[in-house]
């Protein structure tokens, strides 16, 4: 933590992890709800559960995101924040907004929008939290008077976001053109501008662990935002399929999420080689464990099984089944759980106090844990999602009785999401052991015998492979 301001990311940080916490309560809930009678079904039933869940989801990815940003821009502006002031008022508000809805969803309030159930007061109030973080970040890049490119892809995909979630505040009578504009948040977001975050994330922390070339890896943004652009915008039509549109949006949703994964495969491939060609590396290795975990599980729980499910002639089967339970969980813990705890992980020596910068046991355990977890957590919901579609879908067989028959596939995701709840309790523990640092100090003073690689700034003639070193800072 070089600079003052960044100890605002803690705070950003806390919260976000808490409602992490929070939300695989409400997993657990909800897939038990499949194994039998429910003692909670007046009090919790499973749309209740499941509201909040996936709700639960979404405000705390962007709750890491905001904090993440804060923690980044700082970092790379080589400034302080423009307001921290701004930045508390904010946390404040969002966490009230989150705090109510969650409380609201309890009694059944909300607009029934999946993933944006939100009312729209709480709507409002991620508005007026949008425009006072994009306020923060802007004023911030301009005082300091430097712009990287990693700065600029992340402002143009939180930018896009607070666009993209305009239609959300819309109110449309007939269903299918609920469904038809939803997509334009939803998608958008998770198979488009938020790659653009990732993909900023990924950069900032490859350059500062691995010590790779900062023009090469910001050579590979320009490409990913065209990738997103290209197939991510027009690859929402594989949601289209079955809402009743023209029958043009089949071969465009086909094809064109069919180009989706290119965007991934170009991730993974970019932090490979900037592990490969970098000369130095940074003694956080639990951080780089985070990384490239990433990238790689965006790979295979995005790309991989998102190509597997979403053709036309697939997708007509697999449609509305467990089968896009599997994507879904994997790809966004992959994209987008896993690049913010990487930000956490990275940040947190210098962060808070008395830390090792190589990591903890419980830190490694967590990491592990949680992708062994969350891969047999897939693999369950694999299996029941293809006896499902056999059953239910070929064979004609009820939903209740097909729901009886892949029981067994419930037993294993609940034993494995155990496995996966304890990786994220010892994550969380491990966060908030430590007290947090007020005052600002140097990756140096903490790892006194490794060339300095942290910021820009530090890259200082004398160490191998300076020219290319002082290169990054650009």
């Amino acid at each position: 933590m070089r600079y003052k301001s960044q100890s605002v990311a803690y705070w950003y940080f806390a919260l976000a992890l808490v409602l992490f916490g929070l939300q695989l309560v409400f997993g657990l809930l909800s897939a038990s709800k499949y194994l039998g009678p429910d003692p909670l079904l007046n009090i919790l039933p499973f749309d209740v559960t499941k509201t909040i869940h996936t709700n639960l989801l979404i405000v705390w990815v962007l709750t890491g995101f905001m904090g993440a940003t804060y923690w980044i821009i700082a970092d790379e502006s080589r400034s302080e924040l423009y307001s921290v002031k701004l930045a508390y008022i904010q946390l404040g508000i969002w966490a009230i907004m989150g705090v109510t809805a969650v409380i609201g969803y309890l009694f059944g309030y909300g607009t029934g929008n999946k993933l944006l159930e939100q009312p729209l007061p709480h709507k409002i109030a991620i508005v007026v939290c949008m425009l006072i973080f994009l306020y923060n970040i802007v004023m911030t890049i301009r005082q300091s008077g430097r712009f990287t490119t990693t700065e600029g892809v992340l402002l143009l995909g939180l930018a896009s976001s607070a666009v993209l979630y305009l239609p959300a505040l819309l109110s449309w009578d007939n269903y299918v053109i609920a469904i038809y504009y939803r997509w334009w948040t939803i998608h958008l977001w998770v198979e488009g501008v938020w790659e653009m975050i990732q993909g900023s994330f990924l950069a900032y922390l490859l350059i500062r662990l691995s010590g790779a070339d900062r023009e090469v890896l910001e050579k590979w943004l320009y490409v990913i935002v065209g990738l997103v652009f290209i197939a991510g915008i027009l690859g929402t039509a594989h949601h289209y399929y079955w809402v009743g549109v023209p029958h043009y949006w089949l071969p465009l949703g086909g094809f064109f999420s069919a180009l989706e994964p290119v965007a991934l495969v170009g991730m993974a491939m970019y932090a490979y080689f900037s592990i490969r060609r970098g000369g130095v590396r940074h003694p956080n290795v639990l951080a780089l464990h985070w990384t490239i975990g990433s990238a790689l599980f965006t790979l295979f729980g995005a790309g991989l099984l998102g190509l597997a499910h979403t053709f036309p002639a697939i997708n007509k089967w697999t449609h509305g089944t467990l089968i896009t339970a599997m994507h879904g969980h994997a790809a966004f813990y992959g994209a987008y759980a896993m690049i913010v705890m990487a930000v956490i992980s990275y940040a947190l020596p210098t962060l808070t106090q008395n830390r090792k910068m190589e990591g903890s046991a419980v830190g490694y355990w967590a990491f592990w844990l949680q992708m062994g977890g969350m891969f047999g957590m897939t693999l369950s919901f694999a299996t029941a999602g293809i006896g499902q579609v056999y059953l239910e879908r070929v064979l004609g067989i009820g939903y209740l009785d097909v729901q009886l028959k892949i029981q067994i596939h419930f037993v294993m995701l609940i034993i494995t999401a155990s496995m996966f709840a304890i990786g994220v309790l010892l994550f969380i523990y491990d966060f908030f052991r430590h007290a947090p640092r007020l005052e600002p100090i140097d990756e140096t003073e903490l790892f006194p015998d490794t060339p300095p690689l942290r910021g820009p700034s530090h890259f200082q003639a004398g160490h191998t492979g300076d020219a290319r070193l002082n290169e990054q800072v650009g």
